[in-house]
């Protein structure tokens, strides 16, 4: 493999990768089954998984298959285009509608975006450890943007969390990636695997 190819086929790769991952995760990250949330507890909200979020017939790699991508240079404008097509199929990822203001238990990993002295204050909930940090950002439909209604020491960047609340499909572009989804978290706790 030649020097100039590595770039280019890495950010494919992890943005491939990254995909996947989240895919991977989210279904580890699942409620396990048989497990019934508390309705003397919780009555109002139900757990889901990051596969709901994603709307079923929604392939992100479709317009990609096919691409012989060792063929291209870093310098290649059409690798350049491919890129580019590839961040706005993600940034713009389409979200489940039937999700709108709805009172939800999901897990994640926490990447902060606004804290104080107070503490924590907003943050992306991403399906993977490292999303956004390490690799390319997820698509923004695996992404919820979470705001807190007070200020948390406790939650700190990577932490796997349980966060309750109401979905909103909200898009927003922030430094660590775009969301397509918006949360004013109830509740933000240690992530247990047994779901309550």
């Amino acid at each position: 493999m030649k020097l100039h190819d590595t770039r280019l086929r890495r950010t494919f790769m992890l943005a491939a990768v990254g995909f996947t991952a989240a895919i991977g995760v989210a279904y580890a990250l699942q409620p396990a089954a048989g497990n019934k949330e508390d309705p003397a507890r919780r009555p109002a909200y139900r757990t889901i998984g990051w596969d709901e979020l994603v709307p079923k017939e929604w392939d992100p790699l479709k317009r990609f298959r096919g691409a012989d991508l060792g063929s291209m240079q870093d310098n290649d404008p059409r690798a350049a285009e491919m890129l580019r097509l590839m961040q706005d199929a993600w940034n713009n990822a389409p979200v489940n509608n039937a999700l709108q203001d709805q009172p939800v238990r999901i897990p994640g990993f926490v990447v902060p975006l606004e804290s104080a002295k107070a503490g924590l204050q907003q943050f992306l909930l991403v399906p993977y450890f490292g999303a956004c940090i390490h690799v390319p950002p997820p698509p923004s439909n695996q992404i919820i943007d979470v705001k807190l209604r007070q200020p948390n020491k406790k939650v700190e960047m990577m932490d796997a969390v349980w966060v309750t609340g109401r979905i909103r499909l909200v898009r927003s572009t922030t430094a660590m990636g775009t969301s397509g989804y918006s949360m004013d978290a109830a509740e933000v706790e240690p992530y247990t695997e047994k779901a309550r």
